[in-house]
């Protein structure tokens, strides 16, 4: 409903949700991290975002097909850009058996870069209708 009346743009309500979701598994990431215990953090954070999206995925699906409606997944070009990154930032990460600070660093960028194109046509559209 807020996203209707503000205009803003339907994927960020997946980020905000995929943050809710995450949030407990990403604070403990983000402690292990702090800790230097990398590998832990990596585990915790990948763990939980597999579990998340193997359990929503099959889940909606279900539902469309059940409901009679069209599934939508919602990844366009850009989107699907940003995620073969990520998986092969993963996939180096974790060819060596241990990861370190760079590879938690170039997701992170990867996952501002996101938000990023997700968040700014919403924004220029914006600033555009005022001028």
């Amino acid at each position: 409903m807020l996203v209707f009346f503000t205009g803003s743009p339907k994927a960020l309500v997946g980020v905000v949700i995929s943050f809710i979701i995450l949030l407990p598994e990403g604070i403990s990431a983000i402690r292990a991290a702090s800790k230097n215990r990398f590998q832990s953090s990596i585990n915790l954070s990948l763990g939980s975002a597999i579990a998340s999206i193997g359990l929503s995925t099959p889940t909606a699906a279900f539902l469309c097909i059940w409901l009679d409606i069209p599934l939508v997944l919602g990844i366009d070009k850009k989107s699907m850009v940003l995620l073969a990154l990520s998986l092969f930032t993963v996939m180096l990460s974790l060819n060596k058996g241990k990861t370190n600070l760079n590879y938690g660093t170039v997701l992170v960028m990867i996952l501002f870069a996101y938000i990023y194109t997700i968040i700014y046509p919403y924004f220029f559209k914006v600033v555009m209708q005022y001028d």
